[in-house]
Parts: structure tokens; C-alpha cells; sequence
């Protein structure tokens, strides 16, 4: 058979499939005919497996199915909204309307591993909010159908009423697919944050330890959100939480935030850190610290005489004189940093740094005491696990309506300023990910970061078309565009303390829609439909597709985030879109000669795509083509993949 280009698969990418692969790098020899021999398995982890059918964890009805939903690829894609975008062509910020869990697997590859912060606000389940379409099922056509994009009986979402017989079951069943994909986008040094409430706190705490491990738990916050305290509650409930959980514990670094309550008469705000090292106690058994001359103190000249009814106990005559040890002596406690004393005295009274980098110093005071002085590093931090004063729903729905949004309970734009500070530093472009954008306060909030501290954070907000009662902006997706634009024009025009020329606050706008590319329905069996099938494989652009659109869900699923630079160029007069600064070359012209493939295969990118209807049926040309990559490849020690769509 005549060795032709590969095709490329237009599918999102299976997350489990590459859990697999990375299994079959550890364990080759527990594979029997592609399948996992889950014995060998055992045996090979020896005993890190649990015995026996009793384990700790959390089960509901359809947790097996929440498997299948993950792998289920999406042949969705995303189209530019340019209309409804700000400043599309040069933006870093991304705002897509759509159901979350299919943008999530649409976004894998492109996205794998290059988020810093997850912060949503899912529905708290408490009987009121959406949770899943009617029937609900999952997927693209299901989605295309609520949203009015596919002709056919149209679908509503609906509340999960508590008196359904799965309604805790229900609400895990949406969450666990979403916090699965979710954390593959997350960095090693990354952090997911979920809003949450009483109804599901506990079972969410649980779902995430199974995803994420639960030593990459890093705190539980709790929000004072100075709720209503006049209502009829016994209880007057203030309060919710902020569940976070690390991608990799061992990669997170301590914020350098400190608490906006904390006054500014409070000691963290001094240049240097003292604290005396006289610490008793089981964990600090005494022992004799030998002070040698020398060893400066706080004083200029005196004496302390011997004593043993406080601590520390000095066990000879201090004798200072010049600010300094006269002779050596002798102090018995317990010490709270005697490792750290043994290297100052070990290099003759110099300043040593600790293991957070401040530099350190001791000195012996009048008292008998030995105090340890740090200079105070400019990235400390002083975060609390209780969240006070940082706004309220009430008063971000007030500034919304002043802007014409209506908008019921939206999070407190400063609550997840204070967030995106904590844990997103100003110094690099990092992503911000909100998947449960609601009105957009995620969005907002970077943005006033950014202003305010002259961070270039990005943001991907997804929302679905859920819709409203109002005209001006039907679904909650407009009305999320909408607050970004305002809130962005606004802090635009604020005066900043940098230089606001630097400050994005555009955004590409995307709808999800079906594929551009048809894509084989393996549960069609009717004759008609298999017949349309078939039709569809030899006529496999969509009616509907754009230049755009077609480009962009190429990039996304080559792995290619969608704010890559894109550049136009001509060869041989056929246009060629390059990607990532030549990274993947895309050429979607309908008449190909072997010219442009020559001309693309020495810019030696990682991949060239075209469409096989450009090569008008010639598989001589499509040889060719393959032919002459291969030769640059052997030429150069290149790599290049061609493939065709």
C-alpha cells in the first residue's frame, strides 16, 4: 500500500489514556495484549495495595459512570466571537461561552500543566441551582441542543431538588469529571480553590483527596461574608469556605501576602525580626550553649552573675565590655534555633542565612537572654486561614447594577483579588482558570490586580449560555462579556502606579460548537445514517466552517494554547498560517503543489497540517509531500510530523 501522511484525529485528548501510557513507562511488564493484568499489578506494589474489600473513601450511585464521562472525548470546538471580544488580536485573557465540561477536555492538551491558580464557584447544591439538563445526560449534542445551536426538542436546566433520592449523588456526579480534567491543567506549583458551603463541604473535602491526594492539602479558609444576620435562621450563618489543595505540595511556595487586616503598627512591618531562643519544653531539652569571648551583646558593659532559678541558667560570671563578651561563659535551656547559634559562633559572630534566606545574627542581652535578630525579607508573607473584610455579595450585585447587569450572589471581586495575590505572584504572565465564571468576578479581579500591582496574569473564564430575564444580555455568558469589558474599560482609565500601557484588559471570546470536521458516529446503525456517514467521511468540512474556525480548532487540539502568536505567510501564492513562532505550520488552501510543503519543511516546524482536500485526490503529490518532509528530516536531524485533516 502506498505510504501516505498520517491523518489528524480532530478529538479533545483522553486524560485516562494518558494515565495509562504513563503507567506502561513504570510497569511494562503488567500489560497482557494492551490490557493492564491488574494481578501482576498487585504484585509489582507489593504492599502499597490495600487488601481486602473494606476501604476508606467515598462512593455514590454513578461514580462509576463519572469514569466514562472523563473518557468520552469531545469532537466540539471553539469559535471566535470577535464581535464580542476587546482588543481579540493582541489579548492574553480568554472568555469562552459553553458547557465547562467539554471546554475542559477541549483544552487539555493546549493547556496541560499551564495553570497557576483554579479558582471556581460551583453551585452549592442547596436545591436552587442548575446542576445538569434535564435528562441529565453528558455531552457536545446535548449542549447543542440546550443551547439552541442544533434543530431538535430543546433541553432545560433545572434544579436538583433535595427531595430527589440522588441529590448528593447528583451534584458529585457533575463536580468529580470537572476537578479530574481540572487538575491535569494545573502547574506542579499550582493551586485549585473551590467556594463551597455546608451542604456539600464535607463530600466535596473528600472527592478532592481522592483527586488530588490528600497530603496536597493546603488549608481550608473560611469567609466571614458578613452575611444577613437578621434572617429567621437559628443559627445565623456568616460564613462559607475555600477549599484549597495543591497539584504538587512539594512544589508550592509560601505566599509573600500578608493578611490585609494585619495593622500596620504590628511587628511584621518592622525591618528586622527579634525574638528571644530560650524555648523549654519536651521538645527542647536543655543543654549548654559555650558563649566564646567575644560574642556580642546587646549591652555595652556589666556583669549577670550565676543563677538556676530562670532561664536560661547561667552557669558562670557574664562579663561584658565594648559591646562584647569580655570572657567565655556558660548558659543551660532549652533552644528554639541551637543549630543556627553553633554556625553564627562557628563564623566568628558574622551573619548567616537561615533556610528561608534571612539573614541572621544573635546577641546576649542584658537579661541573660539570647536574642535572634533577621532582617525581614521583602517576600514574607502572613496569610490566615480566616478571611475577613474583603467585600460582600451585596455590594459587588450594587456596583453591577450601577453598570446595567443584574446579577444575584456574585463572589466579592476583592474576596478573589485577595486570592489571585495570595497565590498567583505579579512577576510572570501566570493563567488564571475560572470554569464557573458566573458574572465574571474572576475576570474582574485579575484585571484589578494587575492595576494594582503591575502583574501580566491571564485569565480563561468559562461560562454556560444559561439564560436570563434579561433582553439586553439573555445568558449569563453575555452578561459575563459584558462585565468584563466595563471593568476593564474602567481600571483602564484609573490611574495606576505602572505603566498602564502594559495593562491587558482585552479578552477573545469563543463559543463552543460542533467540530469543523466530521467525525465517524460509532453509535449510528440505522442504514440512513450510516449512509450519511459515509457521505459526511468524503465531504468532511462542515457547511458552517470559517477559515477562523478551522484554524483555531486545529491549534487547540495540536496542543497549541489559543492566545499562540499567529503569523501569515506566502508560498508559491498559497497561504500558510504559522503558529507558536513556527511551531506548526497550517495550511487550509483547497489547491496544494509541492512548492509550499519545500518552503514549510525548512522552517522545520514541529508539525505541518493541511487538508487532504487540497491535494485534489493526487496521491502521488501526498507521497511527495511526506517524501520531502522526510528528506529535511534526515537532512537536518529534524522531526517534523506532517499531517492531514
Amino acid at each position: 500500500m502506498t505510504d501516505l501522511p498520517e491523518h489528524f484525529d480532530p478529538v479533545s485528548q483522553d486524560p485516562l489514556a494518558d494515565r495509562v501510557a504513563e503507567l506502561r513507562t513504570l510497569f511494562p511488564d503488567v500489560f497482557r495484549e494492551d490490557k493492564i493484568d491488574i494481578d501482576t499489578l498487585r504484585r509489582e506494589l507489593g504492599d502499597s495495595v490495600e487488601a481486602g474489600p473494606e476501604r476508606f473513601g467515598l462512593t455514590w450511585p454513578g461514580k462509576a459512570e463519572c469514569m466514562r464521562v472523563i473518557q468520552e472525548p469531545s469532537i466540539g470546538t471553539l469559535v471566535p466571537m470577535r464581535d464580542e471580544s476587546v482588543d481579540f488580536d493582541t489579548t492574553q485573557n480568554v472568555i469562552i461561552e459553553g458547557d465547562n465540561l467539554e471546554v475542559l477536555k477541549l483544552i487539555q492538551k493546549a493547556y496541560y500543566g499551564q495553570v497557576k491558580l483554579i479558582y471556581i464557584d460551583p453551585p452549592y447544591n442547596t436545591g436552587k441551582e442548575f446542576i445538569y439538563p434535564d435528562n441529565f445526560r453528558e455531552g457536545l449534542a446535548d449542549y447543542l441542543k440546550y443551547s439552541g445551536q442544533i434543530d431538535d426538542e430543546g433541553l432545560k436546566l433545572s434544579a436538583n431538588a433535595e427531595t430527589d433520592g440522588r441529590f448528593h449523588s447528583k451534584w458529585l456526579s457533575m463536580m468529580y469529571p470537572r476537578l479530574f480534567l481540572a487538575r491535569n491543567l494545573l502547574r506542579e506549583d499550582g493551586v485549585l480553590c473551590v467556594s463551597i458551603a455546608d451542604h456539600e463541604d464535607s463530600h466535596l473535602r473528600i472527592i478532592l483527596n481522592e483527586i488530588f491526594g490528600e497530603e496536597n492539602f493546603l488549608c481550608q479558609f473560611v469567609w466571614n461574608n458578613e452575611g444577613n444576620v437578621d434572617n429567621q435562621s437559628a443559627i445565623k450563618g456568616v460564613h462559607e469556605y475555600i477549599v484549597c489543595f495543591a497539584r504538587n505540595v512539594k512544589e508550592f511556595r509560601k505566599p509573600t501576602v500578608i493578611d490585609p487586616n494585619i495593622d500596620l503598627s504590628s511587628k511584621l512591618f518592622n525591618d528586622q525580626i527579634e525574638n528571644t531562643i530560650t524555648k523549654n519544653g519536651p521538645a527542647n531539652p536543655p543543654s549548654v550553649v559555650y558563649l566564646p569571648t567575644g560574642f556580642p551583646c546587646t549591652f555595652e558593659s556589666g556583669e549577670i552573675d550565676k543563677r538556676d532559678d530562670t532561664w536560661p541558667h547561667i552557669l558562670d560570671l557574664v562579663r561584658a565590655d565594648d559591646g562584647v563578651l569580655a570572657e567565655p561563659c556558660r548558659l543551660q535551656s532549652g533552644w528554639s534555633s541551637r543549630a543556627l547559634l553553633d554556625q553564627f559562633i562557628h563564623a566568628d559572630f558574622a551573619p548567616i542565612l537561615d533556610s528561608d534566606g534571612k539573614e541572621t545574627r544573635f546577641q546576649l542581652t542584658s537579661s541573660g537572654a539570647i536574642y535572634q535578630y533577621k532582617t525581614r525579607s521583602s517576600q514574607q508573607g502572613h496569610v490566615l486561614s480566616v478571611i475577613r473584610n474583603v467585600g460582600t455579595s451585596k455590594q459587588t450585585s450594587a456596583q453591577l447594577a450601577r453598570w446595567g447587569l443584574d446579577f444575584a450572589y456574585p463572589k466579592p471581586t476583592f474576596l478573589i483579588q485577595y486570592l489571585v495575590s495570595v497565590f498567583v505572584p505579579p512577576g510572570s504572565s501566570d493563567l488564571v482558570l475560572d470554569f464557573f465564571a458566573g458574572s465574571g468576578s474572576t475576570g474582574h479581579a485579575v484585571l484589578a490586580q494587575n492595576q494594582k500591582d503591575g502583574g501580566r496574569r491571564q485569565f480563561i473564564l468559562v461560562q454556560l449560555p444559561e439564560l436570563t430575564e434579561n433582553d439586553k444580555y439573555p445568558t449569563i455568558a453575555s452578561l459575563t462579556r459584558a462585565r468584563v469589558k466595563t471593568a476593564g474599560r474602567e481600571i483602564a482609565q484609573a490611574p495606576a502606579r505602572f505603566d498602564a500601557s502594559e495593562l491587558d484588559t482585552g479578552f477573545r471570546a469563543y463559543s463552543l460548537k460542533g467540530s469543523n470536521f466530521t467525525v465517524w458516529d460509532s453509535e449510528a446503525n440505522d442504514a440512513s445514517e450510516v449512509a450519511h456517514q459515509l457521505q459526511m467521511a468524503v465531504e468532511h468540512i462542515t457547511d458552517a466552517s470559517t477559515e477562523e474556525s478551522m484554524l483555531t480548532e486545529l491549534l487547540l487540539k495540536a496542543g497549541y494554547p489559543l492566545t499562540s502568536p499567529l503569523e501569515i505567510l506566502n508560498f508559491s501564492g498559497v497561504k500558510v498560517h504559522s503558529i507558536a513562532d513556527g511551531a506548526l505550520m497550517v495550511c487550509l488552501a483547497d489547491s496544494l503543489t509541492i512548492e509550499p510543503f519545500e518552503a514549510m519543511a525548512e522552517l522545520d516546524p514541529a508539525m505541518i497540517l493541511v487538508l487532504d482536500a487540497g491535494f485534489g485526490g493526487s496521491d502521488e503529490l501526498k507521497v511527495n509531500a511526506l517524501q520531502t518532509v522526510r528528506a529535511r528530516n534526515q537532512r537536518g536531524g529534524s522531526d517534523i510530523a506532517l499531517r492531514v485533516v
